[in-house]
């Protein structure tokens, strides 16, 4: 009988993990991939949405271009893992055996128990939650003007924040849509704990934009059509007043997690994997946001597209290396850099180029960092799929 590999997940961990398993894998062995949905999403382009609905062609990638004819597609929600039985269950009772498991299936939104956050605030986590959020934005500007404009708020000044913001004044500036942009971030710089060099170059360019940024208080509540911001015993909040708002200040695990019996962290819900990705079960590998990958002691890999995309090949490799009784490879995160779309503009720091090795200049913007930002884009499609779709995309990314 062959050995039964299953895949959890569709995002950069899951895709790349089938890419490498396939290559593998033996003959003996039969790989299924399982998702909650049938194509693979560039995620980290996804905001390029709110701007333009259109742009979901060129980062939706369906499995079907991605994976071989001989594995196996199951279109589920898993919801829970008997590690003991080795079955994955699916929404609606199917269940999915393995013999190996690879765990990719990302995160959710953390909204730290904040009054009304979770049930007035669009996510930023998938498509749907993009189409969602250019519809409001489009609806809220039609009944608007330029004397009572739409207030669009977006929260966590991070790197989802900041490019979200940022393609709503390009609809905005686009379609000379009546709409005010508030940045909100709790800390009191964007892009908190990064290099202040960078912070700079991107509050100079999301304040170009004409978006008011808003740091150093927290949002405390929100409810139908306010925002509270700071505020406590001795003084009272400052509210803003919205007609559309996105929550990106953080991530959790999959509400599934808690109820699988791997060792995980008892607050969010990620699991704990070494630095070969296996878990508490060492028939279960965890890899991408799910999972907190250890790096050394008391160090985890990032929770980043570039993580999860490096980290993939070694975690598809790793399983077909247990199936054979070989010793797993151990793997450690490299930063190449960060790269950040404001709008048509980008700002790149810390950049590190094959061979060539770091870029001389430590943040720069321009021609130059908006090409990189489509090339690493495009790079990750055609990894997965092939050079022809990843340069019918390019105008897009």
């Amino acid at each position: 009988m062959s050995t039964q590999v299953v895949v959890l997940g569709s995002g950069y961990a899951g895709a790349g993990a089938v890419t490498t398993l396939e290559e593998e894998l033996g003959h003996d062995a039969q790989l299924t991939w399982v998702a909650e949905h049938d194509y693979h999403l560039v995620l980290h382009e996804v905001h390029r949405c709110i701007r333009d609905p259109s742009v979901e062609s060129s980062i939706t990638i369906p499995v079907d271009d991605i994976k071989s004819d001989s594995t196996d597609f199951v279109k589920g929600r898993a919801t829970d893992v008997n590690v003991d039985e080795r079955v994955v269950e699916l929404e609606g009772g199917d269940t999915v055996d393995y013999d190996y498991l690879l765990v990719a299936i990302g995160s959710s939104t953390a909204f730290f128990g904040i009054e009304g956050l979770e049930e007035f605030a669009h996510q930023l986590k998938g498509l749907d939650d993009a189409r969602e959020i250019h519809q409001d934005i489009k609806e809220a500007a039609a009944d608007a003007s330029r004397d009572d404009p739409a207030q669009v708020v977006i929260g966590g000044a991070g790197l989802s924040g900041i490019q979200a913001a940022a393609e709503v004044a390009e609809y905005r500036d686009t379609n000379r849509a009546p709409i005010d942009i508030k940045l909100v971030e709790g800390m009191d710089e964007i892009f908190p704990g990064n290099d202040p060099e960078l912070q700079g170059a991107l509050r100079r360019r999301v304040e170009d934009l004409d978006i008011d940024i808003l740091t150093g208080d927290f949002i405390s509540k929100v409810d139908e059509e306010t925002v509270f911001i700071g505020g406590g015993e001795d003084e009272d909040p400052e509210e803003l007043d919205y007609d559309v708002l996105v929550w990106t200040g953080g991530i959790t695990g999959q509400p599934e997690a808690s109820d699988v019996e791997l060792e995980q962290d008892e607050r969010s819900h990620r699991f704990f994997a070494e630095e070969d990705f296996q878990t508490s079960d060492d028939r279960v590998f965890a890899v991408g946001d799910c999972a907190l990958v250890e790096q050394g002691p008391d160090s985890v890999a990032p929770p980043t597209a570039q993580a999860a995309w490096d980290a993939a090949d070694v975690a598809g490799e790793n399983i077909a290396r247990a199936i054979a009784g070989k010793p797993l490879k151990r793997w450690t995160f490299t930063d190449k850099g960060t790269v950040i779309s404001i709008g048509h503009d980008a700002v790149a720091h810390g950049v590190k180029f094959p061979v060539v090795g770091e870029f001389p200049v430590n943040v720069f913007g321009g021609p130059l960092a908006r090409t990189l930002k489509k090339g690493i884009a495009a790079n990750w499609i055609a990894d997965v799929t092939s050079p022809k779709r990843a340069l019918s995309a390019w105008n897009d990314l």
